[in-house]
């Protein structure tokens, strides 16, 4: 027999954190209890709070509608007003096995449990499998909101059923709540997806396959400025890049230990003439190769070897997400071989120093630098050698609180070989993810037994320093189309410019501007179409392109142009050798802002 147990809990006594938690964890007993009645055969999964509200699985007899989720959602609302008790009780497992023979997931959770009692939640007639942490009754749930219907494996598993996932949002306050809402609207709005395919800088095609990007000619001509940019600022800083190969033999990844802890993410195995040879999903392997191939002195060190190079891993299904997500990407990447400590030091500082640049002409400002950590315990996901994890991780440490950037750290993020620091972004979502990352290496030069000759003439072994600035390319643009909402600056924009004819008569002229415009390397394009000025205009400010050159008889006497900007600000008449001048200053300096 279930065992009551006294759970009363002062909620206003706890941490935000710890109260939005249970808020969340109830709220999911409160929608399992509405999808029962709505389903009585319904078969529960699980149901835990997450960073923003709450989700639960289901396997269901039908499909879930979004008027089954407004009919959920006012269920809720009267359990919610019922005020009914979260009880937790104890049972036995063998009562737990008998009490739950109908649902063979929560007797697949329970096989998992060694013998001994288990707890349960029931509030309003409705049961659980629970290990507890709820608010006292339904009454304290918070504000909340059933947000969407999404498909989840059991367990996240593929071999497993397909179950539907329903999730809600909640925060304590009605205005947290609409806040959040206003948070997801701006996302949609700035999303990159929608905005990329709009202003055609990429596609993803069905026959090509999820997570495949199409990059299309504007997607290339944003890609192609970044491209140049960062490899120019790379050789100002003395890196050598280099072109490997996409795929290498088994037995690379096997040496550098990637074939062990990246296996599931890699694309399938291709056997050719007794050979295997896998896509590669890191870079590092090739470029210790490069590193490999000949002799070095302590006087090369540090070798600074850069690459944009493709990467392919096999993410889910579900996880690949327009840009941000794919399947077969490009990293700006590099790796820095070093003699010492102090070397490290100095080039993780410099590395810094480049992102702070890089970043800061970019106009981004939503990031953090987090030291991610190993963990000493977890002897399977790291390698397992303390005190190289000590010195690594006081070396980045050193660095960070040398130059002065604010940072944080987080327990078990590091890379499986070493500890690293992570730029975290802050997405239109309100979501923070990694964009990039500076890792200290003792590990691989270890695997690979990577030497250089010394000063005393002996052989010693380098330090790798894994870096990227950049990130891939997919992520970044996608990072920019929603940071710039499309709006790109001149030095970016695919069309920097159209000229724009007030009638036939003048394409001729037209065509001179755009052809001064040109000789300054500038993108421009003649609007040569038989529409009216007024819908040339509404069309370029569509496709955001920054600046509208509107020619007629008065411009063409005067040899000038009446300069539209970007939004909707009207320059006016101005000389189009100004109007070069100005703009090829605009695109060196890689402003920011246009003409104002």
């Amino acid at each position: 027999m279930a065992e009551a147990i006294e759970s009363h809990v002062d909620l206003k006594s706890l941490p935000k954190e710890e109260r939005l938690n249970r808020m969340r964890h109830s709220a999911a007993h409160v929608l399992a209890e509405a999808m029962v009645e709505l389903f009585p055969d319904a078969e529960l999964g699980i149901g835990p709070p997450i960073d923003t509200g709450f989700y639960y699985d289901f396997r269901l007899p039908r499909s879930l509608t979004p008027e089954d989720l407004a009919w959920l959602e006012d269920s809720m609302r009267k359990s919610v007003k019922g005020k009914h008790r979260f009880q937790m009780a104890s049972l036995t497992k063998a009562e737990a096995e008998a009490r739950w023979a109908r649902q063979p997931f929560k007797l697949d959770l329970l096989a998992d449990l060694e013998e001994g009692n288990v707890t349960q939640c029931t509030h309003a007639g409705f049961t659980d499998l629970c290990r507890g942490g709820h608010v006292n009754d339904t009454g304290e749930v918070g504000a909340f909101k059933l947000m969407s219907i999404a498909g989840a494996y059991w367990r996240g598993s593929e071999k497993n059923p397909q179950l539907q996932r329903v999730y809600g949002a909640l925060f304590e306050t009605p205005d947290e709540l609409a806040e959040y809402e206003h948070q997801l609207e701006e996302a949609r709005r700035r999303d990159h997806r929608r905005i990329g395919r709009e202003l055609k800088i990429f596609d993803l095609i069905d026959n090509i396959g999820p997570g495949h990007v199409i990059w299309l000619p504007n997607g290339a001509t944003i890609r192609r400025e970044l491209v140049r940019w960062i490899e120019d600022l790379e050789i100002e800083r003395g890196y050598q890049h280099v072109i490997t190969p996409n795929v290498g033999k088994r037995e690379l990844y096997e040496r550098s230990g990637h074939w062990d802890h990246y296996q599931d993410a890699m694309y399938p195995v291709m056997e050719r003439e007794g050979e295997e040879y896998c896509l590669r999903p890191m870079n590092c392997p090739h470029h210790i190769m490069v590193f490999e191939s000949e002799s070095h002195s302590y006087r090369e060190l540090p070798i600074r070897i850069a690459e944009l190079g493709n990467m392919h891993r096999w993410e889910k299904s579900g996880q690949v997400t327009g840009m941000s997500r794919v399947r077969i990407m490009t990293l700006n990447d590099a790796h820095i071989f070093c003699a010492d400590e102090a070397m490290v030091e100095a080039e993780v500082e410099g590395v810094l120093d480049l992102m702070e640049y890089v970043y800061g002409t970019l106009g981004l400002k939503n990031y953090r630098y987090r030291l991610s950590l190993g963990d000493r315990d977890n002897k399977e996901k790291y390698v397992d050698n303390p005190p190289m994890w000590e010195m690594g991780e006081n070396l980045l440490r050193r660095v960070l609180d040398r130059v002065g950037l604010e940072y944080f750290e987080a327990k078990d993020e590091a890379a499986f070989y070493g500890p690293k620091i992570d730029v975290q972004f802050q997405t239109a979502a309100g979501k923070e993810e990694t964009l990039v990352t500076v890792q200290v290496d003792f590990h691989l030069p270890n695997q690979f037994q990577l030497e250089y000759i010394g000063e005393d003439g002996g052989r010693h072994q380098p330090i790798i320093v894994h870096r990227g600035v950049l990130s891939t390319m997919e992520r970044m643009v996608a990072l920019l189309i929603e940071e710039y909402e499309g709006n790109f600056p001149l030095w970016l924009s695919p069309l920097q410019a159209v000229v724009i004819p007030i009638a036939d008569r003048h394409i001729e002229y037209a065509e001179e501007v755009a052809k001064q415009l040109k000789a300054a390397t500038l993108r421009v394009e003649v609007d040569t179409r038989g529409e009216r000025m007024n819908a040339k205009i509404r069309d370029a400010q569509m496709r955001k392109v920054p600046y509208m050159l509107v020619v007629g008889d008065r411009e063409a006497e005067a040899k000038a142009a009446a300069l539209r900007v970007r939004g909707g600000g009207d320059v006016g008449a101005v000389p189009v050798a100004e109007i070069v001048e100005r703009l090829r200053r605009e695109r060196d300096e890689k402003a920011l802002t246009l003409w104002v």
